[in-house]
């Protein structure tokens, strides 16, 4: 009899052990398995309207450049608009240069030679010279005849101490023996003022002619005296 109840206090006390071990505390969900199911159920709210309808997100659309947030956006500085163009390039300087010559005229009578005191521009040496006969054909004063007026000027060069000039003389440019005279020697005192000027090579049509208006001898070249 002590015997049986030996055996059901054994048998008691290992079904109270068993179940003590069966019964388990049930472990917290994970911090990143909450938070997964959070967002999910945000999004879900995000994209369900009213009545339980799903709702689309719009989309961004991106403009050629990759990025739908520089839509609208002004161009920068370092654009340019077509047809437009930008120069960081100043403009030239002006490099003429200023002189105040002799020039020399006839009267209106053509008895003598007048000096006159004229300003002109230029930007290398052979345009000096060709700026000084430029101002042999106008004076601006009628008391004041230019002999070179009607002689269009070709071409002029300027080398070792010569000048070349080839001009076109129409019918009404020549004048009488004294008015070529006077011509020659205008042309000749208005070169020769400037020292580097050594003689004037004078060609008529690219030719070297005897005469220039059928007068007076024509020397080639004309030379100081």
């Amino acid at each position: 009899m002590s015997r049986k109840i030996w055996c059901a206090g054994i048998l008691a006390l290992v079904m109270v052990a068993s179940a003590g071990c069966g019964q388990k505390p049930t472990s917290a969900p994970e911090s990143g398995q909450q938070q997964q199911e959070t967002v999910s159920g945000e999004q879900q709210q995000q994209t369900t309207g009213s009545g339980g309808e799903s709702v689309s997100e719009p989309k961004t659309e991106e403009n050629g450049n990759g990025s739908g947030s520089d839509a609208g956006k002004e161009p920068s500085q370092g654009n340019v608009s077509p047809g437009k163009e930008v120069s960081s390039q100043k403009p030239p300087e002006s490099t003429a240069k200023k002189e105040t010559i002799d020039v020399y005229y006839t009267d209106p009578e053509e008895l003598d030679l007048k000096k006159s005191r004229k300003e002109i521009s230029y930007k290398d040496e052979a345009d000096k010279y060709a700026a000084a006969y430029k101002a042999l054909q106008s004076s601006g004063n009628a008391d004041l005849i230019p002999l070179w007026g009607e002689i269009e000027l070709k071409k002029l060069d300027f080398k070792d101490g010569q000048i070349t000039m080839d001009v076109h003389m129409p019918d009404e440019a020549r004048l009488g023996a004294g008015g070529e005279q006077f011509a020659l020697d205008a042309l000749t005192k208005t070169m020769f003022q400037f020292d580097e000027v050594k003689s004037v090579e004078l060609l008529v049509d690219g030719a070297k002619v005897e005469s220039l208006m059928g007068h007076v001898d024509l020397e080639h070249p004309l030379t100081r005296h």
